[in-house]
């Protein structure tokens, strides 16, 4: 039997210049501080519907860090769910803002955004079809241009973050 984990709670990143990368976090996320350790340059971020103790952790190498090459071995992105597709028309908005929109994509049961942090970690935001409308995307990931006002128009007021609550959330009692 493998280890039995039922989500990824939280991810940890090396970052350069660790005040911009919270900025950067907390602004363009709406992340909140919730415990820092001076000592490891290091801080806890919680997002504003999370039940997680934190969701992202940040420790800082100094300014003088080498910088993340893309295509190296390693993480290639973080991915952030949103619950309507209406949240990701209004990140698309954000990322533009913040400089850090980078691409979009469409994989039949998601629709998502792609971006970079102030380091050049990629991350994802992306919007999930409901369970019952994945059809032949049940186990394909196609990579498709994202037309995102038709997915509007289409799915709009359709919430589906609660659609993914552990499996042992559901379990009766």
């Amino acid at each position: 039997m493998g280890v039995a984990a039922v989500r990824l709670n939280h991810a940890v990143l090396f970052v350069s210049d660790i005040d911009r990368s919270v900025d950067f976090w907390t602004r363009v996320f709406g992340m909140e501080v919730i415990a820092s350790e001076p000592r490891m340059r290091a801080y806890f971020l919680k997002l504003p519907r999370s039940g997680n103790h934190h969701d992202l952790g940040l420790f800082g190498l100094g300014k003088d860090a080498a910088p993340k090459r893309p295509g190296q071995v390693g993480l290639y992105h973080l991915a952030w769910q949103v619950d309507t597709i209406e949240d990701l028309e209004a990140a698309r908005m954000v990322l533009a803002e913040a400089g850090a929109l980078v691409g979009e994509s469409s994989h039949g049961a998601t629709k998502s955004l792609y971006g970079v942090d102030p380091d050049g970690n990629e991350f994802e935001v992306q919007w999930m079809l409901p369970r019952a409308e994945w059809g032949a995307y049940e186990n394909s990931a196609p990579v498709e241009r994202l037309d995102l006002r038709s997915e509007v128009e289409r799915w709009s007021g359709v919430g589906t973050a609660d659609e993914l609550r552990p499996i042992l959330d559901r379990r009766p009692e």
